[in-house]
This record gives structure tokens, sequence and C-alpha cells, in this order.
């Protein structure tokens, strides 16, 4: 029998406490009552799970990932405003080969990439070696593809591999 976490149908049940804003006790226990339910029904549905390793990565890479978006807005505000001077602005897909291969891992890439403004998660192959991606600025392919293996998938690596 597997395990049941116990912080996602507490959580789940909290939230259903604030969106009815009573917390009489047929509330709370329809709250928990719902709430176990779904995390037992929805663990069939998720047949890997995920190991996370070094959780101390996973906050670093947080902050690195809010640093960039940060910088990612202001460069996309400069190209949208027109604040580039002469130089022009080459939007064009990129394939970048990866080595990680945990879904999971894969997932929180995809989530990266995407809440980065400039870059969206274009494809990846069958296999997920090789991930396809749109670059709103692409100046430079090797130091993107550096950039993507180095700040986010040797983390990710650490963390779920």
């Amino acid at each position: 029998m597997k395990r049941i976490p116990l912080l996602f149908p507490f959580g789940l049940t909290v939230l259903w406490l604030l969106l009815t804003g009573s917390l009489a006790a047929g509330n709370i226990l329809l709250g928990l009552a719902v709430a176990f339910g779904m995390v037992l029904s929805f663990q069939k549905l998720r047949p890997v799970r995920p190991h996370l390793r070094r959780v101390h990565v996973g906050i670093k890479l947080l902050f690195v990932v809010l640093m960039d978006i940060i910088k990612s807005n202001i460069a996309v505000g400069r190209i949208v405003l027109r604040l580039t001077g002469d130089r022009e602005v080459n939007s064009d897909f990129l394939d970048i080969p990866l080595e990680l291969r945990d879904p999971h891992g894969l997932a929180v890439l995809a989530m990266i990439v995407t809440a980065t403004p400039g870059t969206v998660w274009s494809g990846l192959t069958d296999d997920s070696s090789v991930l396809r991606l749109h670059v709103l600025d692409l100046a430079d392919p090797e130091e993107w593809i550096r950039t993507i293996k180095q700040r986010y998938e040797r983390p990710l690596r650490e963390i779920f591999e």
C-alpha cells in the first residue's frame, strides 16, 4: 500500500475552509473527506512518484530562476519598446541536447523556460534527449545552450536524478 502524503490533503482542506469562510465541524469533515478522497483517487493517475534528492539545490534554483525572470522581463521590455539601438533582434528556434530524463525534472524545466519571458518550450524529442526552444532574441546559440544546461538542467538533475 502506498503512503498517503498528508500535506496535500490538509492543504486542500485549508483551501476549502478559506473558500467557504466557515470553520464549522461539518465543513472541516467534508473538506477532509473530499481532500483525502481526491488524493487517494489521483495516486492511481500518477504512477511515477518524484524522488527529491537535494532540496537545498531547489531553493537556490528558485532564486536563480526569479533573477532570470526579472532580467528577461527587462530584456523583453527593451525589445518591445525598441530600445535595442541598432542591434537587430534575431528570433529563432534552438535545439538543446538534454541529459535530464526524469519526467518531474523535465516538467520543472518546462515551467522555468515558459515562465521566463522571451523563451518558449516548443517541443521535446520522444526519447527526451533534445529540447526545442524558441528564443525571442537569439544572439549566441552556444551561450543559450550553456545557460540552459548549467543554470537549469544541472541543478534539476541534482534534485531529481
